[in-house]
């Protein structure tokens, strides 16, 4: 079983070869397979189903469901790469047993013979077989080696020795790679749990409340518990996942999550996992982070079948070390696993950003909307402000009615008078005031101005111009009417001349 980091509960140390091919990356608890792997990472323990995280099936730090499930009850850190389900956490369990399983969590295997047969048996498949005897065992260590490579199928070497099986977590394989996947941050006390269901995203959202209750069922019914959903993410292959958290009330008032651990030692439960399968669960794990003790003993052991050297390159090359851990890519199988993954999420970040693009533009319809109305606001302050004024000029009139002009109003009169008529003269503001008021003509008849953009005059100014022009208005109809005048003058004149001239004739016959 490639990538076991669990201990086997078998009584003997025979060879991978004889064993079923399990997932990759097995569990930190003990397995009830009856073979120990060839690269295994583990001590074989006392017999049990009890693993270190507790219950029958320990799922504890799964890097997601990509290397599959092993045959025993370890499932460890292959259950969760590449899928956003994260590592999962410790199981609560006796003190006694935790210090049994903790010595030999990380510790070497000590299958030595089985190691030692299983390599011997691989070198002499690939490079020395001596099934034929003759010049055909050649181009069988050739096929024995295209198949390594590969990392499928048997490798016949002796008549004698059953042939070793090739899978795709033997060193030989070409077909493997490392990435990186996240380390979860959230604590025990959290108290978060996975559930992965076989069913939409689009089931679970319109179901969401029946699956609350039904989990409270599973939970017994306490009225003290309280089942809350952290997160619900779609999963390629139409599954689901859902984080899960319990809260517990006390009698006097207060309340706390239930640990992971706890809920997921309950949920591991065989009746109780029953139930959850009923509801579509298919597994489950806590999410919790691992200790730095942890990191260190799982990156300082390359993975059955990984390179060292590309190990070591992969640690390298991490672009975060602190939030990133690399974990291995075995087959094309899991690569495809990844790429779904993958595919998925860039469909939830562009949905996420085809979101924030659509607030985006609403915000930026929301600022124009308010800005405008900031601007009629700040016209409508001025019309009052200059209401209220005009208010109060007339209060302090009617105040001041009867007495005589004080020093300083005096003062302030000469004052007025002459910014009046600094206003009035030609040359000064109201003649630039003209030239704007025609350049403001223009650009409205040739459509130079902006929609948005207006022009307001001040009323006390427009009265002014009203009266101004009032006063140039007055000037012209009284110039007409002494062109008139003078005109009836003329005629008078013309008339008495041409009668003079009439009379003069009439003397002169």
């Amino acid at each position: 079983m490639a990538f076991n980091f669990g201990a086997p509960s078998g009584t003997s140390g025979t060879s991978a070869a004889t064993a079923a091919p399990a997932g990759g990356f097995g569990g930190f608890g003990t397995t009830t397979t009856t073979a120990g792997s060839a690269f295994s990472f583990s001590a074989p323990t006392n017999t049990g189903t009890t693993g270190l995280l507790g219950g029958t099936q320990n799922k504890g730090f799964g890097f997601g469901t990509g290397f599959g499930t092993a045959t025993g009850t370890g499932t460890g850190l292959g259950t969760g790469l590449g899928t956003g389900l994260g590592f999962g956490g410790f199981n609560t369990q006796p003190q006694q047993q935790q210090q049994t399983t903790l010595g030999g969590l990380f510790s070497q295997p000590t299958q030595a013979p089985a190691q030692s047969n299983q390599l011997i048996n691989t070198a002499s498949a690939l490079s020395a077989p001596t099934l034929l005897g003759d010049e055909r065992d050649a181009i069988l260590a050739k096929w024995n080696q295209l198949q390594a490579f590969w990392g499928t199928g048997k490798g016949y070497f002796n008549n004698n020795i059953p042939p070793v099986e090739f899978t795709q977590e033997n060193p030989f394989c070409r077909f493997k790679a490392v990435g990186y996947s996240c380390m979860p941050n959230n604590k025990d006390e959290d108290g978060l749990v996975v559930l992965v269901f076989n069913k939409k995203e689009a089931d679970i959202r319109s179901q969401q409340q029946q699956l609350v209750e039904s989990l409270h069922k599973v939970l017994g019914g306490n009225q003290t518990l309280t089942v809350n959903v952290e997160g619900i993410k779609t999963l390629p292959d139409d599954q689901t996942e859902v984080v899960i958290y319990v809260v517990e009330r006390s009698p006097n008032g207060t309340s706390r999550r239930v640990p992971a651990t706890t809920l997921y030692a309950h949920f591991e439960q065989a009746n109780i996992k029953t139930q959850l399968q009923q509801l579509g669960v298919t597994l489950s794990m806590t999410r919790t982070e691992l200790s730095p003790a942890q990191i260190k003993q799982l990156l300082q052991n390359p993975p059955a079948g990984v390179d060292p050297i590309i190990w070591e390159q992969a640690k390298v090359d991490n672009p975060d070390s602190e939030k990133l851990i690399p974990v291995p890519m075995v087959g094309f199988k899991e690569l495809l696993r990844r790429l779904k993954v993958q595919d998925q999420m860039t469909k939830q970040h562009q949905t996420r950003l085809d979101i924030i693009s659509e607030d985006i533009s609403e915000l930026q319809k929301n600022q124009t909307t308010t800005m405008a109305k900031i601007a009629q606001y700040k016209r409508k302050l001025m019309d009052l402000s200059h209401r209220t004024l005009q208010v109060l000029i007339k209060q302090e009139i009617q105040r001041k009615s009867g007495y005589a002009i004080q020093a300083d109003e005096e003062q302030l009169r000469v004052q007025l008078d002459t910014i009046q008529g600094e206003l009035n003269a030609p040359t000064q503001f109201k003649g630039r005031l003209n030239e704007l008021m025609s350049q403001i003509r223009m650009q409205n008849h040739f459509g130079a101005v902006k929609s948005e953009e207006r022009y307001y005059i001040d009323a006390d100014l427009l009265r002014e111009i009203k009266q101004h022009l009032k006063q140039q208005q007055e000037g012209l109809s009284h110039l007409i009417s002494i062109i008139k005048d003078d005109l009836e003058d003329i005629k008078l004149v013309e008339h008495g001349l041409n009668e003079t001239i009439h009379t003069r004739g009439g003397v002169f016959c």
